[in-house]
């Protein structure tokens, strides 16, 4: 009997730090405050236990020898480099981003949307858009195949590399 409540525990904990890493990604991602609906629309975790996790992961960032830190502000959260490193963040974002906002729209729409026409992707985001899906194309992040007077457009699977994201691998349960 032991034996498997000791089990259920070390799920337990398995899970509260995949859950952990969930809440931390979405705020390292988002760069931005964000509200606890926010939160739980992006994670899939219930308010209750996102209050628990978000508290858990200041604490983590306050203790921990780290330039980040989670920023509370009106009920709002987002991860932010501690003060004393604000100049490196500075000098990084004067430069130019890798790709311009308008071209990460445009890639987020297909990538949200794939398989997608590309008439639809300039419909949605303008003719500026036809140039953002040239560059992907070069680039190897986006497949394209003709179909009809358009392209269809789908992730390759080099951008699935690009941006570390492993489709491979599922969790061990």
């Amino acid at each position: 009997m032991a034996e498997g409540r000791e089990f259920e525990i070390e799920t337990q904990k398995e899970n509260e730090i995949d859950l952990l890493k969930r809440v931390e990604a979405t705020l390292f991602v988002a760069a931005r405050f964000l509200s606890l609906q926010e939160l739980n629309t992006l994670t899939g975790i219930n308010p209750i236990m996102l209050r628990e996790l978000l508290d858990k992961i200041k604490e983590k960032y306050d203790k921990e020898d780290s330039a980040m830190t989670i920023v509370e502000k009106e009920e709002t959260w987002k991860m932010d480099v501690k003060g004393e490193y604000a100049n490196i963040v500075t000098k990084l974002a004067t430069g130019n981003a890798e790709f311009t906002r308008a071209e990460q729209e445009t890639l987020a729409i297909i990538a949200y949307k794939q398989p997608i026409r590309q008439s639809v992707v300039v419909k949605i985001r303008g003719n500026k858009a036809y140039e953002h899906i040239k560059t992907f194309i070069k680039q190897g992040l986006v497949d394209a195949k003709k179909v009809a007077h358009t392209l269809e457009l789908n992730l390759s699977p080099d951008f699935y590399d690009y941006f570390q994201i492993n489709l491979g691998e599922k969790s061990e349960e």
